[in-house]
């Protein structure tokens, strides 16, 4: 399940959505990398293909509560029907969430077992009352950037000018993102 280079994100049957994963909690399913492989698992179930994914990477919390701890990330390329509804996609991200644990507090950036986030969904810009894409701090984030950089670095997400390189190229080195695992 490696990634490869520059994926192809879309063909005439298949469309493609790409899903930003982290976790900086533990759960009774294991630890924060045992966590995203289980999600990863869940979200192969969906794919027509197999996915592509970046290497996992530990980051310092951004925006997050004081004493939050790293998170684990990664993204994943999905390959769905390509008449798949992204509101459907995205439920079907937030059951996955709940299966595994997570809980919402209602705290802004609160530490938690998983998160899944809708990062791009074929070449559409979908702004809904409950969904963004592409996901509206994509672009300013090293933590999504840098994995992504790994499956799709030349793809320009919709509503930019830059390749996912190009924007990463720009952003400060810190917060602190490095690999941990491929």
């Amino acid at each position: 399940m490696k990634s490869q280079l520059n994926i192809t994100l879309e063909d005439e049957l298949t469309l493609t959505a790409i899903v930003g994963l982290g976790s900086n909690l533990g759960s009774a399913c294991g630890s924060s990398l045992e966590v995203l492989l289980l999600a990863i698992r869940f979200l192969s179930r969906t794919s027509l293909k197999p996915l592509v994914r970046s290497s996992f990477y530990e980051s310092d919390p951004v925006d997050c509560p004081a004493g939050s701890p790293r998170f684990i990330n990664a993204v994943v390329a999905v390959f769905l029907p390509i008449d798949f509804d992204a509101e459907g996609f995205h439920r079907q991200l937030q059951r996955i969430e709940k299966r595994l644990g997570r809980r919402r507090a209602g705290v802004l950036n609160e530490p938690r077992i998983i998160d899944l986030d809708l990062l791009y969904f074929g070449h559409k810009k979908i702004s809904t009352s409950v969904l963004k894409v592409p996901h509206p701090r994509a672009k300013e984030r090293r933590f999504v950037l840098l994995p992504l950089s790994e499956i799709a670095s030349e793809m320009v997400l919709p509503g930019q000018d830059l390749s996912v390189i190009e924007l990463l190229n720009r952003l400060p080195q810190t917060p602190m993102v490095r690999v941990i695992s491929g």
